[in-house]
């Protein structure tokens, strides 16, 4: 399907239920990494999980998306495919995106996943410091390439061009004031080792949004959904109000 002119693919289950969960990845990752967890909810829900674009089988966008662009293309796709009451379950980057969402469309329930939700301050290193000054230096601009080829993020090494746009707007973004938009039930779900977005965060996000609880799984990591998936699961389960038995 395009949306927005751009391809997009996706994995839809629809079982005549009212509501959707909408599971949203994280960056540099594919619907295989969220198809373990919606499997579950399969039999309770309509589910559907999507290749963000530029990721997994989904076309790049044809200019660098923001986060807010992510947010359209995905509200676009959604009526698209008549999906009106959604929860959205979203993993560090697609947490992101869920957060914005959820701050301007109605949403039922939100689930986020380790998800950032403004910038991460870090330390100039000596080596920063040495490539900012180099790269003032026209005739040393060959070695700024070199150093920051070899001492960026592997996120960012990795990307084409028009995707290293989409990283730099995204950990650009400070999403402090949307978030106290969020009017619906939200789940936080953190691992206390988590080293890409500090669990501190979950505890500040806590306190903007309205209704909002916190989940932490001790000794696991930014991929605490995989690795306590069961637990979750159990966690979920309650929240979202789902009968087994």
């Amino acid at each position: 399907m395009l949306v927005k002119d751009v391809f997009v693919n996706y994995e839809y289950h629809k079982n005549k239920k009212d509501i959707t969960i909408v599971f949203l990845h994280g960056w540099g990752q594919n619907i295989e990494m969220m198809r373990p967890l919606a499997e579950f909810y399969d039999k309770y829900f309509n589910t559907l999980i999507v290749d963000l674009p530029g990721f997994g089988k989904s076309e790049e966008p044809k200019d660098a998306f923001s986060t807010l662009d992510y947010v359209e293309f995905i509200h676009e796709l959604l009526m698209k495919l008549e999906i009106n009451k959604v929860i959205l379950v979203g993993h560090s980057f697609g947490g992101r995106i869920s957060l914005l969402y959820a701050s301007m469309y109605p949403v039922y329930k939100l689930i986020c996943l380790a998800s950032p939700y403004c910038p991460e301050s870090t330390k100039i290193t000596f080596k920063t410091k040495v490539y900012k000054k180099i790269k003032k230096i026209k005739c040393l601009r060959f070695l700024s390439d070199y150093m920051r080829k070899k001492n960026g993020s592997t996120d960012y090494n990795n990307a084409s061009e028009i995707m290293k746009g989409v990283l730099v707007k995204a950990v650009n973004t400070n999403l402090e004031e949307d978030v106290k938009n969020i009017k619906c039930p939200t789940l936080l779900v953190w691992g206390d080792l988590d080293t890409a977005v500090p669990i501190k965060r979950a505890y500040e996000l806590k306190n903007l949004i309205k209704d909002a609880g916190v989940v932490v799984f001790n000794g696991a990591t930014h991929y605490a959904y995989l690795e306590r998936i069961n637990e979750l699961v159990v966690v979920l389960d309650n929240f979202l109000e789902v009968d087994r038995k």
